[in-house]
């Protein structure tokens, strides 16, 4: 039997990186899992991969009128939610003076807005034993060039887990983060692959000396999502081979 046999999971964003490689472990530990993508042919390969464990809900994290179709859809069809992963983000550089209103408005509506309304509307559909793990990322916690707008924002996903954990006081799920290091994923192996130069910057940054694959989150998920966690609430897991703790 698996660590989270039978339960039913949320994973924005899953249809591929670093959420879809969670679903499939959640998948692995006995999970029906319901993911959400933006674009539709992808999120129903994404489906079809995973089999009869998963369905798909095309929805836009960052428009609150998706979300509330989204639940609605979760509610009608399993009635309640036990693992909620606000994996839904976008990853964009830009230097502070090339910064755009529409650049910042795009990453703040669906790396913060979106997470923060992902998190509210999910709990009405949760109990006390429930987790919600919210995808963070290194740069979040430190400075980095031409990642003002994006660690500004994952710095405030870092924070939602404080402060809901501290509103909720025992009386709704609970609440932690992942902080993923460098990670492989779809959208930036054709830039790791290449140029050399910028994957042995990127790998010389790790302690672990690897980038992370999609399987190390998902297995961190896993945990946060299981009752190995259950006295687990507000932290910052970070799964980044080091890179934050040098």
């Amino acid at each position: 039997m698996g660590k989270l046999e039978g339960k039913i999971a949320l994973i924005t964003g899953g249809s591929e990186g670093m959420g879809f490689d969670t679903a499939k472990e959640f998948i692995r530990e006995g999970v029906f899992v319901f993911i959400t993508g933006r674009r539709k042919p992808v999120l129903d390969k994404a489906v079809e991969t995973l089999g009869v464990s998963a369905a798909g809900i095309q929805a836009d994290s960052g428009k609150l009128d998706d979300l509330d179709r989204m639940y609605a859809e979760i509610k009608e069809k399993k009635g309640k939610l036990d693992v909620v992963f606000a994996n839904a983000g976008i990853y964009e550089q830009m230097t502070y003076d090339k910064v755009t209103e529409d650049f910042y408005d795009r990453c703040a509506d669906i790396n913060t807005k979106g997470v923060f309304f992902t998190i509210q509307k999910a709990i009405p559909l949760m109990d006390t034993n429930g987790s919600i793990i919210l995808n963070g990322s290194f740069i979040g916690s430190g400075g980095y060039p031409g990642m003002t707008v994006y660690g500004a924002t994952k710095a405030a996903v870092r924070n939602f887990a404080r402060s809901f954990t501290a509103e909720l006081k025992g009386v709704g799920p609970r609440i932690n983060v992942i902080s993923p290091g460098p990670i492989h994923t779809a959208g930036n192996a054709a830039t790791l692959a290449g140029n050399q130069p910028v994957l042995e910057y990127v790998t010389n940054m790790v302690p672990r000396g690897r980038i992370g694959e999609g399987i190390d989150i998902g297995k961190a998920a896993v945990f946060l999502a299981s009752d190995d966690s259950s006295f687990v609430a507000g932290v910052e897991l970070s799964v980044d081979g080091g890179v934050n703790a040098v």
